[in-house]
């Protein structure tokens, strides 16, 4: 499939079930949590951060190229 003018492709999802999984592959970013189901991801030092169950660990700069955006809860 081609990518026409205007079209964008996200950088698909890589989840882990654990934090030190999700660190070793993307070891240069930050690994942040990210909630499938309300579509935010939660930083560390945030409520929410591992929490849930419709939710897993994945690299800041994937769930931000997959248009998830930042929860503010928590946030000072």
């Amino acid at each position: 499939m081609m990518l026409g003018a205007g079209e964008v492709s996200a950088t698909p999802l890589t989840p882990f079930r654990y934090e030190a999984q999700a660190q070793r592959h993307c070891p240069r970013d930050q690994v942040v949590w990210l909630d499938f189901r309300k579509g935010v991801y939660y930083a560390r030092g945030q409520r929410r951060y591992g929490q849930g169950f419709d939710g897993s660990y994945v690299c800041l700069g994937e769930a931000r190229d997959s248009f998830y955006r930042r929860s503010l809860l928590g946030l000072r």
